[in-house]
């Protein structure tokens, strides 16, 4: 029995400053959320989170690049679609033009609408997507991955401009306004039918590329927050037990300081009896 060193208070103290500093580091990650708040808590762990967090903040940006060239292709398409109806109403103007029994009024009013066709065609060609044209024939490279070699890809194109079974309708060469004129011009615009057969499939084949790509990077990207998840994230359930554990100790052994306190007041009670 001494009274200067109280070394059951002493290893009272150590427990409860122990228990006490993993029930604040336990609060700590019930509130946040994460097993990471600070680079001590799991240094390696740490680098590999910050790792995993960067290349799923890369996955979402190159997402956001095969998003803008879907719609870029989907807008390319949707403007084909309305080039492939002009086209089959001059097929059909062209063939009606061929007809004997028809006036030369008649013939001018079918070469009206033809001409007027032709002329949508040719707007067309020039339409822009975000400033960007969409008929050029102008190389686009899309990044489709991140960090690894070989991470881009050029979509096929498609050039209104200066392909010449567009050209020779667009441009106002042919007419239909007589039988041997409507004739030539339903073989031009055959030809030009062809072309927008092959060029649609061009834009769909880009499109399914780009479809393919955004589904693989979608499951990346999952993987990726997975991984990083079973670093940084708190199990609530085992942190929430762990918790309680912690709590009581505490509480126990803030009551056993209490005790250990005590012990020395019996030494001045033997000195007192004295």
């Amino acid at each position: 029995m001494v009274i200067n060193t109280n070394i059951a208070a002493d290893n009272s103290t150590s427990v409860l400053e122990s228990s006490s500093a993993k029930l604040s580091k336990a609060l700590q990650e019930l509130s946040s959320g994460s097993k990471l708040n600070s680079a001590s808590d799991n240094p390696a762990g740490m680098a590999v989170s910050m790792q995993l967090s960067a290349q799923s903040g890369d996955i979402t940006a190159v997402q956001g690049d095969l998003s803008n060239a879907t719609s870029f292709t989907q807008t390319q398409d949707g403007y084909l679609q309305q080039v492939s109806t002009a086209l089959n109403q001059m097929s059909q103007l062209a063939v009606s033009a061929q007809d004997s029994t028809i006036t030369g009024q008649d013939a001018s009013l079918y070469n009206a609408e033809f001409q007027q066709l032709g002329s949508y065609i040719a707007n067309v060609a020039e339409k822009e997507f975000n400033g960007v044209s969409l008929f050029a024939g102008s190389a686009m490279v899309v990044t489709i991955d991140t960090g690894v070699a070989n991470n881009t890809w050029s979509m096929g194109t498609v050039n209104m401009g200066s392909t010449s079974a567009y050209a020779a309708l667009s441009n106002g060469t042919e007419n239909i306004t007589t039988t041997s004129a409507a004739g030539t011009a339903l073989a031009a615009v055959t030809d030009a039918i062809n072309q927008l057969a092959q060029d649609r499939g061009t834009v769909g084949a880009n499109e399914t590329r780009l479809n393919y790509t955004s589904n693989q990077l979608a499951v990346e990207q999952t993987n990726v927050q997975a991984a990083n998840s079973a670093i940084s994230d708190v199990d609530v359930a085992q942190e929430t037990t762990n918790y309680a554990q912690l709590a009581v100790l505490v509480q126990s052994g803030t009551a056993m300081l209490a005790q250990a306190n005590a012990l020395p007041q019996n030494a001045l009670k033997l000195i007192m009896s004295l």
